[in-house]
């Protein structure tokens, strides 16, 4: 990858859209510095430390919540939206029809998805806020100065700043390299365990007995990495092969391509789509902290536990099937093998072929849902066995944080490819 990068950078136009890149990401990262005006970083660091659920959400912004920063919502809630929608593409003829319509129909899901991130921005800033308990209200918030209005205030502050996030994510898209929401992610990922790593060995240079710590968690983050890799780039290829038809004075076919099935075609999605469904709930219930609900589902079913491990294990294998039947489509993969005079060796076109994909689609989706399985549950059960319960490590990556740098990393490194092959085609052809 630093090859690529490299050879990118020799280009003009690539070199820019890099730097373009990276000047978004400054700005990401100043935001997320920056205090929101009214409140006390330290007291709400605290707070946030406190509930598991914002702990996540502080993880996956790159800790900008924790310090109460403009930035603390991030692309969160667009992330959600964009979930949201491609959920009501399947349940909405109307919406699905509009994904067909090329280009005009992408703005208008676009819009919509704006739409309902700013909805869902505002619920999630309103249950940060109201999650806090106003006791503290003299440590949280400016001194005199009505509660309500400073609630509001910080409220509107973060929703303000979710969405600067995601416009700062479409330019990327629009001018830079890769997918800008998934860059902004993957950089808060970063991040976040960068800065939990430099604290360990700061620590372990004052404590050499310490210094055992970060060496096996880097041992073992590079094991996980390499296993996520080979994973993510594992496929299974379904020979087919082509008759030879003669139209005309002219022969066609007679060739043999393959179709490529992926163990980890469906991404971190499931992984994305089970969290998200887990601690909804924890979410809506954190408008009324102090109920009996929302403290028995932090007790019970927060982050960590058991109950909510066995959930979230089951959770990833359905939706893992579940997205699988999205993105791969045995009958239209064989009625259209079957179009172009093909056929897989030893399965008759039409139905059998049909079958036999069906049957290798769903072994394929057992194994990914395997996988995601362990990546979701193992290693943050494995940090905290050998480095234990307290360490600054174990939260420094996170399942869905592993997952997403891996697959931004391997689509940087293509984009780039693909853009620096381009140039190449375009100077030949000049």
């Amino acid at each position: 990858m630093w090859k690529t990068i490299k050879e990118a950078f020799v280009n003009k136009d690539l070199r820019n859209k890099i730097l373009v890149t990276l000047l978004c990401l400054f700005i990401y990262r100043l935001g997320c510095y920056i205090p929101i005006p009214g409140i006390d970083p330290a007291t709400f660091n605290t707070k946030a430390g406190e509930n598991d659920f914002l702990s996540l959400l502080s993880d996956v912004s790159g800790g900008a919540l924790s310090k109460g920063a403009l930035l603390s919502l991030g692309v969160g809630p667009y992330i959600t939206s964009s979930i949201v929608i491609q959920l009501l593409t399947l349940a909405i003829p109307a919406i699905e029809r509009l994904s067909k319509q090329g280009s005009d129909g992408r703005k208008k899901l676009a819009q919509i998805t704006r739409y309902i991130a700013l909805l869902l921005g505002i619920a999630q800033a309103t249950a940060i806020v109201l999650s806090f308990d106003m006791t503290s209200a003299e440590t949280l918030f400016w001194k005199g100065a009505p509660g309500w209005l400073l609630q509001a205030m910080v409220v509107l502050t973060l929703v303000a700043g979710s969405m600067f996030t995601v416009w700062l994510g479409e330019k990327i898209t629009e001018l830079g390299v890769s997918n800008g929401m998934s860059m902004i992610v993957f950089i808060g990922i970063l991040s976040t365990g960068v800065t939990s790593l430099v604290a360990s060995i700061g620590a372990a240079i004052d404590n050499i007995e310490l210094l055992a710590t970060p060496i096996v968690f880097l041992v073992m983050l590079a094991m996980i990495f390499a296993i996520i890799v080979f994973f993510d780039l594992a496929e299974r290829r379904i020979p087919v092969t082509y008759a030879k038809q003669i139209k005309g004075n002219k022969m066609y076919g007679g060739q043999s391509s393959n179709i490529p099935v992926r163990i980890n075609a469906n991404g971190v999605m499931p992984i994305i789509f089970a969290i998200s469904l887990i601690n909804f709930p924890q979410l809506i219930m954190s408008f009324w902290p102090t109920s009996d609900a929302f403290i028995w589902y932090s007790k019970w079913m927060g982050t960590g536990t058991w109950l909510n491990i066995s959930i979230t294990a089951l959770l990833i294998l359905a939706f893992n099937y579940f997205y699988a039947t999205m993105s791969f489509n045995p009958k239209d993969i064989s009625l259209q093998i079957q179009r172009n005079g093909g056929f897989i060796l030893g399965y008759r076109p039409g139905k059998p072929t049909e079958d036999y994909l069906k049957k290798v689609s769903h072994r394929i989706t057992l194994f990914g849902a395997l996988f995601l399985m362990f990546v979701a549950l193992i290693p943050s059960l494995i940090f905290k066995g050998v480095l234990g319960e307290g360490d600054v490590l174990n939260n420094a990556f996170t399942s869905i944080g592993m997952l997403i740098i891996v697959s931004v990393a391997l689509e940087i490194d293509k984009q780039l490819q693909a853009q620096m092959l381009m140039k190449e085609y375009k100077g030949f052809l000049k």
